[in-house]
């Protein structure tokens, strides 16, 4: 579940990627999912990809709050919820800080090819 909600956060330009085990202390959910996105649009686009992807794969959203405003989308998929923050929102909530005792989980970025002209 996360890398496919990683896979379509980079393919809508989501950046500052981090995924935290809330298992121990949050024993409704496994995984936080925190990505950014520049503009309120484009929060928007990441949350709906990610939405899209999962279902995709089989798993369903269970609830979804902060779509109209843009400005922070939190996505639950039951073991994975998703928070979509808007930079400045992202900073004045600093979800990585309220939970810094979890560990983090890692994942790999997609990798992306090479434009035509790229000069090493």
């Amino acid at each position: 579940m996360l890398q496919t909600a990683v896979n379509a956060a980079d393919k809508m330009g989501g950046e500052d990627f981090v995924a935290l085990d809330v298992s121990e202390p949050m024993p409704l959910a496994d995984i936080f999912f925190i990505v950014t996105g520049r503009s309120e649009r484009n929060v928007g686009a990441i949350s709906d990809e990610i939405e899209r992807e999962l279902h995709k794969t089989g798993h369903k959203l269970l609830r979804r709050e902060g779509k109209a405003g843009g400005r922070w989308i939190l996505c639950d998929f039951g073991d994975l919820i998703v928070h979509v923050f808007h930079g400045e929102e992202r900073e004045y909530y600093a979800l990585e800080r309220l939970w810094k005792d979890c560990p983090t989980v890692p994942f790999e970025m997609p990798t992306r090819p090479s434009v035509a002209g790229d000069f090493a």
